[in-house]
C-alpha cells in the first residue's frame, strides 16, 4: 500500500512540475521588474488604500504581504488596507491552478472573490477605525523579504523560480503520498465526508489550516479543493486566511504582540465567516 500510494503520488506530482516550472517563471519575472513599483503605489494609496492594497494583493506572489506587514508596523498604511492585501493575497493558489488544468472560469472566479472581499472587509475596518491620520513620518527602512523570505536579492528570476517550484514540488508530493494514505485507509468518500458535507466546520478547519504562515496553507488547502476533499465554501475560507509569510513578517515588525493576535484573529473570522456564507448561500441556488 505504502509503495503504492508512493508510485501514485510522483506520478500526480511530476506531471504539474514543468507546468509549475513555466508559471514561477513568468511571475518570478513579474514580482522582479514590478515588485517596488507596486510597493509605492499601495505606500501612497491613503484612503484608496484597500482598493488598491486588494487589487495589488490579488497579483500572485506574497511579496506584498510582507511588505504590507512591514508597512503596517511603521504606520504607513491602514489596518483596512493590510487585512484587503491579506484577504485578496493568493500565494500558491493561482500555480497550483494552472498546474492542474483548472478551468479559467474558476481561477477568475476565486480571485475576484476575494478581491471583493478584500476590499469590502479593508474599507469597512478603515470607516469603523477612522484610520485618516496615517503616520508618514516613521522610516520603515528596507525589508529583505521577498518571494516566502527566502530569496535574495542578488538572486536571478530564472534561479529563484527554479528554486521555487523544486520547494512546492517536493510539498506537493509529500503532500500528496499523505493523502493517499489517508484514502487508502479511510476511503475516499469517507475523506470527503469528513469536511465536504460539513460546511461550517469545514471553513473553520480550513481557515485554520490557511493560517500556516507559508506556502503550505495555500498548497494544502488548493490541493484538497482539486482532489474533491474541500467544498467551494471550505476552500475560500482556507485561501481568503492564507497570506503566505505575511503573518510570520508581521509578529516579526510590529512590537504590539496583542494588537498582532487581534489581526490574526480577525482575518480568521472574516475568512471562516465569508466561507461559511458562501456554502449556505449556495445551498439556496
Amino acid at each position: 500500500m505504502l509503495l503504492h500510494s508512493l508510485e501514485h503520488a510522483f506520478t500526480d506530482s511530476i506531471k504539474i512540475f514543468p507546468f509549475l516550472l513555466i508559471t514561477y517563471i513568468i511571475l518570478e519575472f513579474i514580482e522582479h521588474k514590478t515588485e517596488d513599483k507596486f510597493n509605492k503605489i499601495i505606500e501612497k494609496a491613503g484612503i484608496f488604500g484597500p482598493i488598491l492594497g486588494a487589487l495589488l494583493g490579488a497579483i500572485p506572489q506574497c511579496g506584498f504581504s510582507t511588505a504590507a506587514s512591514n508597512f503596517y508596523a511603521g504606520r504607513i498604511i491602514s489596518l483596512g488596507t493590510l487585512i484587503a492585501i491579506f484577504l485578496s493575497t493568493s500565494d500558491e493558489m493561482l500555480p497550483i491552478m494552472i498546474a492542474s488544468a483548472a478551468p479559467i472560469s474558476l481561477i477568475l472566479k476565486i480571485i475576484f472573490s476575494k478581491v471583493v472581499i478584500g476590499i469590502f472587509f479593508g474599507l469597512i475596518i478603515d470607516i469603523l477605525l477612522r484610520k485618516s491620520d496615517i503616520d508618514h513620518k516613521v522610516n520603515m527602512g528596507h525589508s529583505n523579504n521577498h518571494m516566502h523570505d527566502d530569496c535574495k536579492e542578488e538572486e536571478s528570476f530564472l534561479f529563484s523560480a527554479i528554486k521555487h517550484t523544486i520547494n512546492i514540488f517536493i510539498f506537493i508530493f509529500i503532500f500528496t503520498f499523505v493523502l493517499n494514505i489517508f484514502i487508502e485507509f479511510i476511503g475516499e468518500e469517507n475523506l470527503s465526508n469528513i469536511i465536504l458535507n460539513k460546511p461550517v466546520i469545514g471553513s473553520l478547519i480550513a481557515g485554520i489550516v490557511g493560517l500556516i504562515p507559508n506556502c503550505a496553507g495555500s498548497v494544502i488547502i488548493t490541493n484538497l479543493y482539486l482532489s474533491g476533499g474541500l467544498g467551494f465554501g471550505a476552500m475560500m475560507s482556507g485561501l481568503l486566511v492564507s497570506a503566505g509569510v505575511g503573518l510570520l513578517v508581521l509578529f516579526k515588525v510590529n512590537k504590539d504582540r496583542k494588537e498582532n493576535i487581534k489581526i490574526l484573529i480577525l482575518l480568521y473570522l472574516i475568512g471562516s465567516l465569508c466561507g461559511i456564507i458562501i456554502d449556505l448561500f449556495s445551498n439556496f441556488i
